[in-house]
């Protein structure tokens, strides 16, 4: 070897020992990380089935499905990062050797292509990406909304949203640590594409690789010392074939083809040496930060993505995590005669959090794409679930015991961190004055000193958040399971909300009213409404128990869209009877807003009221008793088949049992509720009810699964705004711009918020409608009814 090679082949040596030892110590830091949490038992059952649908998204990369741009070339570099990890083995053969191949497979055909196809590919592929990052960069301003963004803009094209940096989503991202990921994945694909196309000019051009390859050489001088070689060594003679090795990198390797030989396979040894020496130093700077998710992310993404909550796919939406007990399993409080002293409730520490939600958290890759989303967020509001997520991530790891606590970015306005682990470089050392000791973030609470209250007050548990997350980390849950400690344990929250809980406990509803007055939206119907206990035994013997809820009980909306309801049902022909007295409030208010203790208590009391009445099945008319019934009951025991109203009503036009005898002719625009559609996949039944009454709909730009939210979800139906725009305010605005005159939402929470913000709006608001109320005016021929009265 030449004395180039040989200080080639020790620096090689030496930092693949230090990247090696260093990502290994890296990745032990994060088990010790994620151990630290609790148990998960349920998020390691039905292993086959996670593999299989962790692998189908991965590979199929759906949660990108709506930017096909970004989807293609992040396929591309993440494929690109396994398919080359064999010529990073290659070039420690090529550092002693520039003709050396991998022995078998380096020469196989299906390989090489596929080298030079994601080496192209992910090329392109970053370059797009780094190319999307300058454009949404914060310093872009409003320029950096992406299409794909919840902020609105006006009907002259303005951003209503996030001004200035806050109207990007890589707003709080570590831009340093993406733009060293970046740099490097850049640096190893142009290396692999200079390697290829240097053997090509060395082995097509000069004819001495093929040569060796074959064992037979048409050399009579013996073993060619290629470093320094004369370029009178060449063999202008290209082998027969020899193109189809290189398909993407011989018209490059040919324009290298004249130059001397021993440059060329100086060349080589220089390129495979940065290569390796790059792919070091990445492995030496990731190792030491542990909590780098936009590094890290491509290795904890998959375990995090297989061990989700939900094994069919779905994202962690519809019904909320359940309350866990130390040992991972759900905690029923009803069942607990005295609780121990010790009981932790939520999350108020990093170990009560599971191993599960650790692993989220160092799973985020800081992407920004929940942000983009978030309602609260795009009206100005502190609450940022990735600067929540990265705030509850570097606190964790600046207080992991063996790691250092150092300056990282700041995750202000929705978390109070600067502060991260990081690894030290000699195991075993201690911080020095500058930092390192874990004495100032140890006494940090989490919320208060690392996730502002504000912050985790205002979530309306939308879910937009983790529907769009790449990596399905489960913001809702975490936020959950933080309100409940505040509320179970610290009693701390919003005032408006103690009211509510004190009117639920008392009276059975969060509006206070006597049980007495149940039925009196039923009054001014010209049928009786059947109450089971008084009317009918039970409802086995019914078509369907109508769940009428608190908002069609006592709010003056939600009883005109209950009557609606009752006339539609009846009119074709359903045979149904209501709980009258009976019924309570199913508790999404209290669970939502973290009142565990609350909720199971007027759970099980619904849930008995439920099972003595024996339904075949139920119909509501809130999306959010909807949800709570069908997917959070089960929880505690309760099983029950449920329908929102509009897939019933669906059925029945379909069926021909209603009839719209008349065509609305209205412009109408539909607001997806969060709690229907996102969280439980109900999107085209009130729409097909709206064109059966021959409404002209008109969608708003954030609608379907990107639908905006209304604001009074996550318990803040009952909390007033005080910062920012209201954001059912921002949600009239937008209806009002597609010139509608009727906003259809199918949710008594919507209905509320949207009808408020409407009659703040003024006259160039539409009017808030149910799609039932829209139905019944079409059905009845626009004589209305008792249902608006």
């Amino acid at each position: 070897m030449s004395g180039l090679q040989v200080i080639a082949l020790v620096l090689v040596v030496l930092a693949t020992v230090l990247g090696v030892v260093t990502f290994a110590r890296g990745v032990a830091a994060i088990v010790a990380t994620v151990r630290r949490g609790g148990p998960a038992p349920d998020r390691t059952t039905s292993g086959w089935l996670r593999t299989r649908r962790t692998l189908a998204e991965i590979l199929g990369h759906d949660r990108f499905r709506h930017r096909p741009a970004i989807r293609l070339a992040h396929w591309a570099v993440m494929i690109s990062f396994p398919v080359l990890f064999l010529t990073l083995v290659a070039g420690y053969g090529e550092v002693v050797n520039p003709v050396y191949v991998l022995p078998g497979i380096g020469t196989w055909i299906p390989y090489e292509w596929a080298v030079e196809l994601f080496a192209w590919g992910g090329l392109v592929g970053i370059v797009t990406l780094i190319v999307q990052r300058q454009l949404h960069h914060p310093r872009r301003g409003s320029a950096a909304v992406a299409e794909q963004s919840a902020a609105r803009r006006g009907a002259d094209g303005e951003l209503v949203g996030p001004d200035g940096p806050r109207a990007s989503r890589f707003f709080g991202s570590n831009a340093g640590q993406a733009y060293l990921v970046e740099g490097v994945i850049l640096a190893v694909v142009l290396a692999v594409i200079g390697l290829r196309a240097l053997e090509y000019a060395l082995g097509g051009g000069r004819g001495i690789w093929w040569a060796t390859f074959q064992s037979t050489s048409e050399l009579t001088l013996g073993r060619p010392s290629f470093l320094g070689a004369p370029w009178w060594q060449a063999y202008p003679t290209l082998p027969q074939g020899f193109d189809v090795h290189y398909p993407l990198t011989a018209w490059l390797g040919s324009l290298l083809a004249r130059l001397p030989i021993g440059a060329l396979a100086t060349a080589v040894v220089v390129l495979a040496t940065v290569k390796i020496l790059v792919s070091m130093a990445w492995l030496v700077v990731v190792g030491r930060r542990p909590a780098m998710g936009v590094a890290w992310h491509r290795f904890l993404a998959v375990v995090n993505v297989w061990a989700r909550r939900r094994t069919d796919g779905r994202p962690a939406l519809g019904a909320a995590a359940p309350l866990r007990a130390a040992d991972g399993t759900a905690l029923d409080l009803t069942t607990l005669e005295d609780l121990p002293e010790d009981l932790m409730l939520g999350v108020g520490r990093v170990e009560d959090f599971t191993w599960k939600g650790l692993l989220d958290l160092s799973s985020c890759t800081e992407c920004g794409r929940c942000t983009e989303q978030c309602p609260a967020w795009n009206t100005g509001k502190p609450l940022s679930p990735k600067l929540v997520i990265t705030a509850l991530r570097d606190h964790t790891y600046a207080t992991t015991p063996g790691l250092w606590a150092g300056p990282n970015q700041s995750t202000a306005p929705a978390g109070a961190t600067s502060a991260t682990g990081v690894l030290p470089l000699v195991p075993g050392s201690r911080g020095s004055a500058s930092g390192g000791s874990h004495a100032e973030v140890d006494v940090l609470t989490l919320v208060g000193d690392v996730v502002t209250p504000e912050a985790l007050w205002d979530c309306t548990m939308c879910g937009a958040c983790v529907q769009q997350c790449p990596v399905d980390i489960e913001h809702v849950d975490h936020l959950l399971d933080l309100r409940r400690n505040q509320v179970l344990l610290a009693g701390a929250f919003p005032g408006e909300l103690g009211q509510m809980f004190s009117k639920l406990e008392r009276r059975g509803n969060p509006w206070g009213m006597p049980g007495r007055k149940r039925m009196a939206w039923a009054e001014p119907l010209a049928f009786p409404v059947p109450v089971v206990g008084e009317d009918v035994e039970d409802a086995s013997g019914l078509d369907c128990l109508f769940w009428v809820g608190c908002a069609g009980a006592y709010d003056d909306r939600g009883q005109q869209v209950a009557r609606a309801v009752a006339e539609l049902l009846h009119t074709a022909g359903v045979s149904f009877a209501v709980l009258g007295n009976g019924e309570t409030c199913t508790g999404d208010p209290a669970r939502r807003a973290g009142n565990e203790a609350l909720f199971q208590q007027v759970a099980h009391t619904s849930i008995e009221s439920l099972e003595a009445a024996k339904p075949t099945r139920i119909v509501t008319t809130c999306a959010h008793c909807f949800n709570t019934i069908a997917n959070e009951y089960p929880q505690l025991g309760g099983h029950f088949t449920v329908l929102h109203h509009t897939e019933l009503l669906e059925t029945l036009v379909a069926e021909g049992r209603l009839t719209p005898v008349q065509q609305t002719g209205a412009d109408v625009t539909y607001h997806d509720p969060c709690y229907l559609g996102r969280h439980n996949q109900v999107y085209s039944p009130p729409r097909a009810l709206l064109g059966a009454a021959g409404a002209t709909v008109t969608e708003m730009p954030r609608s379907g699964e990107r639908s905006f939210c209304c604001g009074g979800g996550g318990a803040r139906v009952w909390m007033e705004e005080t910062t920012g725009r209201r954001i059912a305010g921002d949600r009239v605005d937008e209806a009002a711009g597609t010139g509608a005159e009727v906003l259809a939402t199918a949710c008594p929470f919507c209905t509320v918020m949207l009808t408020d913000a409407s009659r703040s709006a003024g006259g160039r608001a539409p009017v808030v409608r149910d799609v039932a109320e829209v139905l019944l005016d079409a059905v009845q021929g626009g004589e209305g009814g008792a249902a608006g009265q």
